[in-house]
């Protein structure tokens, strides 16, 4: 409810106001009495609601004729419940009297013309406009929350634009309006009324940045379109057509939250009285909006697309490769996209490039690509070939210095939904690779950092991945969707795994069996030798120990359990102070639903099947997933990376609504 205005009243000559309609108005029956004045008495034509506010412990309320004393501390307060047909058509009447019974001293009269004034957005998150009298300047979050949605409008709608739309003050395409939210503007009245008042649209200094309006006035062409509201408009005077009653908006967000920007905007109407010097606003409605946020997904969630790229190096093109992606895609049931050498400049490494994510209102949800700061030969790639319809663009350049190995996105994954100590995580928790706490090491920029942080709905986890020498998290860990109650397993490489099933196959007499086999460009090394390796040995025993503390950190941020964790074996050596996979590094997979693209570690082939492909099948397939080994050796791995490093999955949104998460 706005704050009570007061309005004056005079026994010479009538006094005029203007009521909003919901809003409650004093009137003053104090100020202006006759001599000898000790009592009054109010009446209202119909459509006038009359109240009497008094101390019950004071005054009693009178009977019979209603004569109320004028020396308590009584008041008359005043609404309406709809709109005038005609200026001044409410009537309120006070008379004055004095102690004898008889006529009144005086009269005062007040006429009032109601006015419907309201701004509103969807508040209650259905999709659709309605009306409200509630709370609107507040936005809550939770599944009884309320308050409006706002979208970035960074997706490019029209071909005919090199930018994305919410660069434009000028709308370029009729269909970039269901990107933005609506907004409607009542305003019922006598036309006469609008005259002498005016409706004035404002938006807060601070938030004029982040905000774009748009109004249609003349017509619904792409020209009637204007911004009325954003950077530099602070306010609007709306332009009321007469027997107008309601005027709508289009409401775009310009940011995404971000260290300097909590995500929350308010826009305001004023109803302004042009009749007073100073002007004097007689209602202001005010609507909260939050931006939605850039959400990440899992691998549990649905693959769309996947992305690889083509490439030629010194050993050719990488065909059989992208042949081996076409059949794995296929099986999936999930949709190929091949970027040509002419697109990625030979860069094939998509996953660090960019980040695939959504966002989400009520209203409308579309897919947006994270561009990561680390450009490369990919650098154009994703603004533009993915920009477009309905596909949004968000990017964090570095400020003051170039990017480092772990800016790379193949360094930011996203957990599964988890619950840690009773705190739901409904969307799950991002994670990124850092170096070890307090070690002065290598991180991921901050500008990058705090743009997860600021998006609220996947608070990010920090991981120790500066102990590998390109230092992502993609290198030692992953997580597969599974048919059971839990949903998934998280994946751990594993050296100690990898040595124990070394060890177990040598006792069993296959000690000669060499890693490598059927690899033409590799030495081979038999569980024999690599099992006598003293340095090999160490450099597990330390890489083992890095995996270790982060398989504590993911226990204790995730709230998982070790039968929620799956062991892989592997083997990394260091290279001077870094380690780097041994063979093909097995976690780093491409997860497409139940079917995961395993680089093939070339093991030592027991029986005529190869013992690490073999411990991995016995461990997956059990859970229901679909394992297809895929060499990857001289066009991925040989170049410190893998199937993950190489590839990018488009997936489907989460079901649920990140506005309904409990803060």
């Amino acid at each position: 409810m706005a704050p009570q205005r007061t309005v004056q009243l005079s026994l010479k000559k009538p006094t005029y106001a203007v009521c909003v309609v919901g809003v409650e108005t004093l009137v003053d029956v104090h100020s202006d009495v006759p001599k000898g004045a000790k009592t009054f008495g109010v009446s209202g034509s119909s459509g006038v609601e009359l109240f009497v506010v008094y101390d019950p412990t004071r005054v009693t309320e009178p009977t019979g004729k209603v004569r109320w004393p004028l020396d308590a501390n009584v008041n008359v307060v005043v609404s309406v419940d709809s709109a005038s047909k005609n200026l001044n058509d409410l009537k309120v009447k006070v008379s004055y009297f004095g102690q004898q019974e008889g006529s009144a001293l005086g009269h005062s009269a007040l006429y009032l013309t109601g006015v419907d004034v309201s701004l509103d957005v969807d508040t209650g998150r259905t999709g659709k406009v309605k009306r409200s009298r509630g709370d609107k300047k507040t936005w809550r979050w939770g599944p009884a929350g309320y308050g409006a949605v706002l979208l970035v409008n960074c997706d490019r709608d029209t071909h005919r634009s090199r930018e994305i739309d919410l660069a434009n003050s000028q709308l370029t395409s009729l269909d970039d309006l269901q990107d933005m939210s609506p907004m409607v503007l009542s305003c019922e009245g006598p036309d006469e009324l609008f005259n002498s008042h005016k409706l004035v649209l404002n938006i807060p200094l601070s938030d004029s940045k982040r905000v774009g309006v748009f109004c249609a006035r003349g017509g619904n062409s792409l020209a009637d379109y204007k911004q009325v509201l954003g950077p530099q408009h602070l306010s609007y005077e709306v332009e009321r057509q007469p027997g107008e009653r309601e005027i709508r908006f289009y409401v775009e967000g310009l940011t995404f939250p971000d260290a300097d920007f909590l995500g929350l905007v308010s826009l305001s109407v004023s109803l302004v009285d042009k009749g007073t010097l100073p002007k004097v606003t007689l209602f202001t409605d005010t609507v909260a909006f939050r931006m939605a946020p850039w959400i990440m997904t899992p691998n549990t969630q649905p693959p769309l697309e996947l992305y690889v790229c083509s490439v030629v190096d010194s050993h050719g093109p990488n065909e059989k490769f992208l042949n081996d992606m076409s059949h794995l895609a296929l099986k999936a049931n999930c949709k190929l996209i091949i970027c040509p050498q002419i697109e990625n400049r030979n860069d094939r490494w998509i996953q660090d490039e960019m980040e695939f994510g959504y966002i989400e209102a009520p209203h409308k949800s579309f897919p947006v690509v994270f561009d990561s700061p680390r450009n490369r030969g990919l650098r154009d790639f994703p603004y533009k070939k993915i920009l477009g319809p309905d596909f949004g663009y968000v990017t964090r350049e570095i400020p003051f210095s170039g990017p480092s190995s772990l800016d790379s996105f193949g360094n930011l994954d996203v957990s599964p939904p988890v619950t840690v100590g009773g705190t739901e995580y409904p969307l799950g928790r991002i994670l990124i690779g850092s170096s070890f706490p307090r070690s002065g090491g290598r991180q991921m920029a901050k500008v990058v950092r705090n743009f997860l942080q600021a998006q609220q709905v996947q608070a990010p986890v920090e991981l120790y991945s500066d102990w590998l020498s390109v230092g992502h998290v993609d290198e030692f860990m992953s997580f597969v969707p599974t048919s059971d109650q839990k949903g998934f397993r998280l994946l751990l490489a594993s050296p100690s795994a990898c040595l124990k099933l070394f060890q177990e196959k040598r006792k069993e007499g296959y000690g000669e069996a060499a890693q490598f086999d059927g690899l033409r460009h590799k030495a081979k090394r038999t569980i024999n030798e690599m099992l006598a390796d003293r340095r090999l040995q160490n450099d597990s025993l330390h890489v083992q120990k890095c995996i270790d503390w982060n398989r504590d950190v993911l226990k204790r941020e995730l709230g998982l359990a070790e039968s929620d964790i799956v062991d892989i074996p592997q083997l990394f050596s260091m290279k001077g102070a870094y380690a780097e996979a041994f063979f093909p590094d097995m976690v780093n997979m491409v997860v497409l639903g139940k079917y995961l693209g395993i680089p093939k570690p070339f093991g030592p082939i027991i029986n005529g099947r190869c013992c690490l492909e073999d411990k991995v099948r016995s461990l997956l397939e059990p859970l229901g997933l679909h394992c297809v080994f895929i060499d990857d050796y001289l066009f991925y791995h040989e170049l410190l990376g893998e199937i993950h490093c190489g590839t990018n999955v488009r997936r489907k949104p989460f079901p649920f609504k990140w506005w309904n998460m409990v803060h």
